[in-house]
């Protein structure tokens, strides 16, 4: 049986798996252009075009741009093929990279938010918690006349240059030392820290006072009052830092006076005197 030799363009959008308009955007483009044109305009192809067709699609498939597939197609050699897919691969392999970063952080903000769900927002208590990978920042520079944002930038700037690769988009949180606690004194804190599974400092495996409250940023003086009373009455005493965190913020809560606030406390019984509480 003889091959057609032209085909018009509803039926090579059919041979080619491809569809009309497509068709219609390559000649328009400049990548694939009927090979004649009848009466009225109408444009036919022919049966050797469909090599083609499956060139741009393999191209597409593999990511290419129709402007390197416009330059490809015109002077492809096996050479310069391979060396486009060499490029492609790396542009892949980025990409890959910049997906499991962004897996990650969806993980662990998901386990972030998790955490602060149907949790007792009045009670405080006292629990013993595993250890949590973070990012500790250097002691916070509060002279000459620097505030807590001045402190904020340079910790972001010191976090780029000392890991370049590190993504920046992990919740940040307050971090304050123990005299700083006893001295009732956590407006602006010591040091500040990313949330980060990998990072190579650790927030302790230790036995914590936690407590929680609803508002914005740095509007905790009232809880931490609260828990240095619990600790106390409780039979408990400060051992190390207090962590200052936001699970619940802008990114899931839209108002900040809303926001979840979670203040965890080392702490220690006082020998014979603790009763822990039960979460």
């Amino acid at each position: 049986m003889k091959r057609k030799a032209t085909f018009t363009v509803a039926e090579f959008a059919e041979f080619s798996r491809t569809t009309r308009d497509t068709l219609l955007h390559y000649d328009k483009i400049g990548v694939l252009s009927p090979e004649s044109r009848g009466e009225n305009n109408y444009r036919f192809y022919s049966s050797a075009q469909l090599g083609i067709v499956n060139l741009i699609r393999t191209y597409q498939a593999l990511g290419m741009t129709l402007a390197e597939i416009i330059d490809l197609k015109e002077h492809r050699t096996p050479e310069r093929v391979d060396e486009h897919m060499e490029q492609q691969i790396k542009r892949i392999d980025k990409k890959i990279d910049e997906w499991v970063r962004a897996r990650k952080l969806l993980f662990t903000l998901k386990k972030i938010i998790h955490s602060a769900l149907n949790v007792d927002e009045n009670m405080i208590f006292v629990q013993f918690m595993q250890a949590d990978a973070i990012v500790l920042g250097e002691l916070n520079d509060y002279s000459r006349g620097r505030n807590e944002y001045d402190a904020l930038l340079s910790f972001y700037r010191s976090c780029n240059e000392k890991h370049p690769d590190l993504d920046l988009n992990y919740p940040v949180w307050g971090f304050f030392s123990e005299e700083r606690v006893k001295q009732k004194d956590w407006v602006w804190p010591d040091r500040f820290y990313f949330m980060n599974p990998e990072g190579h400092d650790k927030k302790p495996a230790a036995l914590y006072a936690i407590g929680y409250t609803r508002g914005g940023y740095g509007q905790s003086a009232e809880l931490y009052t609260r828990m240095l009373d619990y600790i106390d009455v409780n039979g408990f005493e400060i051992c190390g830092p207090a962590y200052e965190e936001y699970p619940l913020n802008e990114i899931c809560v839209p108002e900040d006076r809303n926001y979840l606030m979670r203040v965890m406390i080392t702490v220690r019984e006082r020998k014979g005197k603790s009763r822990i509480a039960k979460n």
